[in-house]
C-alpha cells in the first residue's frame, strides 16, 4: 500500500488542466476525461498527464483506463465500482500500479475491501454539480465511519467541496480530499488551485 503523498487530491478534466496542476504544485492528481472523442485521443492526453506529473515531481492518478495506466507507467489507477467488474486486478498489481476505488454504500466498500486497494474514496461527501449522482450525499459523520471500518487504509473524500468544507471532511477522519469544480468552474482557476494549496498542503504552497 503506498501512502498518500498529499492530503490535496485534484481532479482534472483534460491534459491541460493537469499540467497546470502540477505545475503550480499539485502533488497528487488524477487525470478524468469523459469527453474523448477516440481511444487514441484518450491516451494521447493520458500520456501527457503522466509525463507532466513525472516532470514536476508529481504523482498521475489515471481514472477507468487501467490499461493506459500500465502502458504509461503511471503510478496510480482510479476504479469506479462498474470499471472494477471488468478490471484485470491482477494485471494491475503484477505492473505495481496502485488502486483506488469509489465506494458509496456498505456493499460497494465489501467489494473494494476484497479488491486490497491503496486508498478508498467516500462521495459524495455534499450535492455535487459535476453530475447526476444515484446516491444522496453522505454527509461528514459517514466519513468517520468509514474511516473506523478501513482502518490504515487511506481514506478520500469527495463530493461538492469547498475549502471549509474540505477542512471539516480532515477533521471527520479522511486521509485526503478530493476536489473538481470548485476549481475548474472557477473565475480563475489557477488562483482558486493556489488558496487550496495554502489551505490543504501549506507546505507545498509556500515551498
Amino acid at each position: 500500500m503506498l501512502p498518500l503523498p498529499s492530503r490535496f487530491y485534484p481532479i482534472a478534466s483534460n491534459a491541460d488542466d493537469f499540467e497546470t496542476y502540477v505545475r503550480f504544485g499539485a502533488k497528487f492528481v488524477q487525470i478524468r476525461i469523459k469527453d474523448a472523442n477516440t481511444q487514441e485521443e484518450l491516451q494521447t492526453e493520458i500520456k501527457r498527464a503522466v509525463n507532466a506529473a513525472k516532470q514536476n515531481g508529481a504523482l498521475c492518478v489515471v481514472n477507468d483506463d487501467w490499461r493506459s495506466a500500465i502502458e504509461y507507467q503511471a503510478p496510480f489507477v482510479h476504479l469506479g465500482q462498474e470499471d472494477l467488474q471488468t478490471a484485470d486486478l491482477a494485471e494491475i498489481k503484477k505492473h505495481r500500479v496502485a488502486l483506488g476505488v469509489s465506494t458509496h454504500d456498505e456493499a460497494e466498500l465489501e467489494i473494494a475491501l476484497a479488491c486490497q486497494p491503496d486508498y478508498i474514496a467516500l462521495g459524495p461527501i455534499f450535492h455535487t454539480r459535476l453530475k447526476a449522482m444515484k446516491f444522496s450525499p453522505q454527509g461528514l459523520a459517514k466519513i468517520t465511519i468509514w474511516k473506523q471500518k478501513i482502518g490504515a487504509i487511506p481514506l478520500v473524500a469527495i463530493g461538492g467541496l469547498t475549502i471549509e468544507r474540505a477542512k471539516a471532511c480532515l477533521q471527520a477522519g479522511a486521509d485526503a480530499v478530493s476536489v473538481v469544480t470548485d476549481i475548474s468552474l472557477s473565475e480563475n482557476p489557477q488562483a482558486r488551485l493556489s488558496e487550496w494549496l495554502r489551505a490543504i498542503e501549506p507546505a507545498v504552497a509556500t515551498a
